[in-house]
């Protein structure tokens, strides 16, 4: 039996601590060393006999029910051992008994008493009978039970200490050992570890004083060469170099706390986002797609009409549009009167409560002078009147928005004032500051763009009716050879170079090749709308009159009407 113990890991000999004791007490009559004595160094050791049953028989236990103390703590290690090896039937056990191997359990923990020596008294079951109460175990038995267990299973020498060849019997691989190389292993931290690195998205609010080049060294992990990179990289480098206090913008660091990703916003709508690409920085462009919404606008005119317009609650970007529009068949200086009433259906991208990009969809203006109403065309962007009629006309008199006086007109016999000689002068000269947008009067081809040393910058545009128009003495051009222009697109800025006697612009008109007079000739008249796009315009158009008849202020959905909605 006790080689069989020897050859047991240490936590098995500790759970068989009472089958020792049983075999070692029961099998022969021996003397053993108090667990107190043991403990003692130098010490003579006292001696106690441990005295067998009458009826009992060397290497058996005893049958008598009669038995003293040692005898209850023998059963007791039985069904401590019994439980630890299978299941208990429940006909077996005893009010408590669970709760009680789970306590004692706790007991043995703390090296007080071993595994199932203890059992509070009283826990007998009246279902049944033979699990009398006993009395508490007798203390002198116990640690009798321990010390001759213990030597007996070979965990302790002579002398109180452990055995020189005690061993064990499980292998701990390397890769175990070395989790413990670094202190304790704290699960939550290890499981932690194992885990890929998830960047988060992080804000940061612009403080008073706050530069770039100090924030990103602080919180973006960033060095000074690398913020001057990055800066290299924006299109707009004044996007990062210039800030209002109470801006914000997101950010994303590595494991290293560098940055991989700054999101910034310009407005609700428009910004960039930077990632980091190894040593460099990629930079693009963010444009959010806003919810279109129609809103109707009406007005009464009372002073001037831009002031009226302002009144209904249109923004200045829709005024300024809704005055060109209406400007081509309107002149608000003598047309418009007090009382005239007006109404302008708008749509526009709302991002966060915020209008972009309006656009006039139609607009009815009735007053003392004229009854005008006029839609958008969604296939070519201009605007008609409900029959098709179109408000552009195919060839503008002039080359740039609003009035600028003419300074010296087309006249093929004007004479030099110095000389005296015939000076034709094949243009229209319009005095104008240097800067001022110079606009395409028809649709056509850009065909040559240069520098001379008497007309200065020019530009020539080849019209798609055959006509050609030139355009001289300017500061900058704004297209190139082959470009395809639209009426109304900006092809320059006017300027003065070339030989110029102040800032102005010459202009050209030539049919056939030749030079005519631009404010006399006849143009092209306005395009108008037949057959399928004639059909198909006021499809588009129904709805959006339909929105203007309403009346009804704010927010509207045009709505195509059913022609059954007004019978019955």
């Amino acid at each position: 039996m006790l080689r069989i113990l020897h050859s047991l890991p240490r936590t098995h000999k500790l759970l068989l601590l009472p089958v020792a004791t049983m075999v070692t007490v029961l099998g022969a009559q021996k003397i053993v060393t108090t667990y107190q004595d043991v403990q003692r160094e130098h010490r003579t050791l006292d001696t106690v006999i441990v005295p067998l049953e009458l009826d009992a028989t060397p290497g058996l236990p005893s049958l008598s029910f009669q038995r003293g103390p040692v005898g209850d703590a023998i059963e007791m290690a039985s069904q401590a051992l019994d439980a630890t090896r299978s299941h208990v039937p429940l006909a077996r056990l005893v009010d408590g008994d669970a709760l009680d191997l789970i306590d004692s359990a706790s007991a043995a923990a703390d090296a007080t008493l071993p595994l199932a020596l203890t059992r509070p008294a009283g826990s007998a079951s009246a279902a049944n009978p033979q699990h009398a109460p006993r009395s508490p175990l007798d203390q002198g038995a116990v640690h009798m039970a321990v010390v001759v267990g213990t030597i007996g299973s070979g965990m302790l020498d002579h002398d109180g200490t452990l055995v020189a060849d005690a061993t064990s019997y499980e292998e701990i691989p390397d890769e175990e050992l070395s989790l413990f190389e670094k202190g304790p292993v704290i699960l939550e931290k290890e499981i932690a570890a194992t885990e890929p690195f998830v960047p988060e998205w992080e804000t940061y609010t612009v403080q008073q004083g706050d530069t770039f080049a100090v924030m990103a060294q602080n919180h973006l992990g960033l060095g000074y060469s690398e913020v001057l990179r990055l800066l290299d990289e924006m299109p707009s480098p004044r996007a990062l170099t210039h800030w209002r206090a109470g801006n914000t913008f997101e950010y994303q660091l590595d494991e290293e706390g560098k940055l991989l990703a700054l999101r910034m916003m310009r407005n609700a709508r428009d910004g960039f986002l930077v990632e980091r690409a190894d040593e460099s920085f990629e930079v693009a462009t963010i444009e959010r797609a806003g919810e279109s919404t129609q809103r109707l606008f009406a007005g009464t005119v009372s002073g001037s009409f831009a002031r009226s317009a302002q009144a209904t609650g249109l923004s200045s970007a829709e005024i300024s549009e809704l005055t060109r529009v209406l400007g081509k068949r309107v002149d608000f200086r003598r047309d418009t009167r007090r009382g005239d009433h007006f109404q302008v259906l708008v749509e526009s991208d709302i991002i966060d409560g915020s209008s972009f990009d309006p656009r006039v969809l139609a607009v009815h203006y009735e007053g003392e002078r004229l009854d005008l109403t006029l839609v958008r065309n969604g296939a070519d962007n201009n605007f008609y009147t409900p029959d098709g009629q179109s408000l552009d006309p195919a060839f503008a008199r002039y080359p740039f928005e609003g009035n600028y006086r003419i300074s010296s007109g087309f006249n093929p016999n004007r004479r030099h004032p110095v000389t005296g000689r015939v000076s034709p002068h094949r243009g229209t000269d319009f005095a104008m500051p240097i800067g001022t947008p110079i606009i395409a009067p028809a649709d056509g081809r850009v065909e040559k763009v240069a520098n001379h040393p008497v007309a200065g910058r020019y530009v020539v545009i080849r019209h798609d009716n055959g006509y050609q128009t030139r355009y001289l003495h300017l500061s900058r051009p704004l297209v190139s050879r082959g470009d395809r222009v639209e009426m109304g697109e900006r092809i320059a800025l006017s300027g003065n170079t070339g030989r110029s006697t102040g800032p102005h612009l010459h202009y050209e008109v030539l049919v056939n090749n030749t030079q005519v007079n631009a404010m006399t000739v006849d143009l092209p008249e306005n395009k108008s709308l037949t057959g399928e796009r004639l059909m198909a315009f006021q499809r588009q158009a129904e709805p959006l009159l339909a929105a203007l008849e309403s009346g009804q202020t704010g927010p509207v959905v045009a709505s195509r009407r059913d022609d059954n909605d007004d019978e019955g």
